[in-house]
């Protein structure tokens, strides 16, 4: 009788979303991040899919308390979650960097370069040409990229330089992927 049998997908376990899984329209909660130490919930308005060479990564953005929170998931076998929260504007200035230190880090994509920012030091972790594709966008977009990585810590500075535009920096705090929970309307 399985020839009259439609094979059928598998419902969705809402009920045990990963952080990997989520998507536009989702409900991030993040246990203990928000404004005074309470979950720090946000629905997610927009995915952006990011590929540099072969890593790939993706964010979820969307609006916390008057201002944008993004979560970024990246990782196959071994996922890293970060959050940016941050309400402060960051500037290239600000992290004591110009245009030209940038061009020698990428020039020597030497590992050990480094920059000192909030009393952290920031090692080279990456850069390379970016391709991001948003979900409400039709065609990707480029740009050339930096990521720094805190050192004896989980923090992530990434730096983004869209052609005609200025320098973009964002600062991430590394967090425990077992601290989100992704909910999901049914029928979404």
């Amino acid at each position: 009788m399985s020839f009259f049998r439609k094979d059928t997908p598998p419902a969705e376990d809402l009920a045990n979303l990963k952080v990997t899984d989520a998507r536009t329209g989702d409900v991030i909660s993040i246990s203990g991040v928000g404004e005074n130490f309470k979950d720090l919930d946000f629905t997610a308005d927009r995915t952006t899919r990011y590929q540099a060479g072969a890593r790939h990564w993706f964010e979820v953005a969307g609006p916390y308390m008057e201002r944008r929170v993004a979560l970024r998931v990246s990782g196959d076998e071994e996922v890293e979650v970060h959050l940016h929260a941050d309400p402060r504007q960051v500037s290239l200035e600000d992290l004591g960097l110009a245009e030209e230190d940038l061009a020698e880090m990428d020039q020597r994509q030497n590992t050990a370069d480094s920059f000192q920012f909030d009393n952290k030091v920031w090692l080279y972790r990456l850069s390379r040409e970016v391709q991001a594709s948003r979900d409400d966008q039709a065609q990707p977009t480029g740009y050339y990229y930096w990521e720094f990585e805190e050192q004896d810590g989980k923090g992530l500075i990434a730096i983004r330089k869209p052609e005609g535009e200025p320098f973009a920096v964002t600062r991430y705090d590394g967090i425990p992927a077992g601290d989100v929970t992704i909910y999901r309307p049914a029928g979404r």
